[in-house]
């Protein structure tokens, strides 16, 4: 009678143990299939937590809004010069701007410490080259679905092609504020307006604010990272996914089968 008991026992053990297993094949299964789901998922809440600094500092919600600014701090630079603002009365503003209401300062430290304010609006928690790159990171991943089965990833030498304009246009912009913030090259780029003969307004070529040079060097080269990223990465994730699904596939009918 006791031998029938563990024996007993030891095939309900068994079984649940494979059911357990059968459970976590069907997991990552699921995973493997609709990766590309939960990284759009994963990628827009990144994108559009940003965004929500600035709606939350307006709702007055400014521990929340905080939290955001502090985590996305570890990222990027956050200087507002080079960011995008809401509820103000302009998308972006220029360094004078800021520096007449916040502090007189080209301290980075200091100015990346402006999250706005009432009347000229609050902040998005991220830069206008952050925003350009991983945005445009979740589009292309939002089109890479339609397409997918018939694309093929980039090359490396493509990749880099499509990452060398960011490249030099950062390396160019952070050897610019060695001089000091709103004092070096890229802040007047007098070496632009002598190659184009001064064919575009003054507010074209000094300055951050939306709708200058540097601000559309920022933006462009974002969304070529973006494309760079989705077009070598994604097409070998995919694989890579294809394959755990075939494997996955073939261990679950075992299981059952068993």
């Amino acid at each position: 009678m006791s031998m029938k008991v563990k024996t007993s026992s030891t095939i309900l053990r068994s079984s649940s143990q494979t059911r357990q297993i059968i459970l976590m094949k069907r997991v990552v299964l699921g995973l493997a299939r609709h990766w590309l789901l939960f990284i759009n998922l994963l990628i827009g809440v990144w994108v559009s937590l940003p965004w929500l600094a600035p709606v939350f500092m307006h709702w007055g919600w400014g521990g929340a809004a905080h939290a955001i600014y502090f985590f996305y701090s570890l990222q990027c630079h956050q200087l507002p010069e080079r960011s995008f603002f809401l509820f103000g009365t302009k998308p972006m503003y220029s360094l004078a701007e800021i520096q007449s209401a916040w502090q007189d300062t080209a301290d980075l430290f200091v100015l990346r410490q402006w999250i706005g304010n009432v009347d000229m609006g609050w902040k998005v928690a991220w830069s206008d080259r952050m925003v350009s790159m991983y945005t445009s990171i979740l589009f292309g991943g939002l089109l890479y679905g339609l397409v997918r089965k018939r694309m093929k990833p980039i090359s490396i030498w493509t990749f880099a092609i499509f990452l060398v304009p960011m490249i030099i246009d950062g390396s160019t912009h952070a050897l610019s504020d060695l001089a000091g913030i709103g004092q070096g090259f890229r802040d007047t780029n007098v070496w632009l307006q002598i190659l184009t003969k001064n064919t575009f307004s003054a507010i074209f070529y000094q300055g951050d604010a939306l709708g200058s040079f540097n601000s559309w060097m920022r933006l462009i080269t974002g969304v070529l990272f973006g494309i760079a990223v989705v077009g070598f990465a994604f097409p070998y994730i995919n694989d890579s996914f294809a394959d755990i699904v075939r494997r996955s596939e073939a261990n679950l009918m075992k299981g059952l089968e068993q």
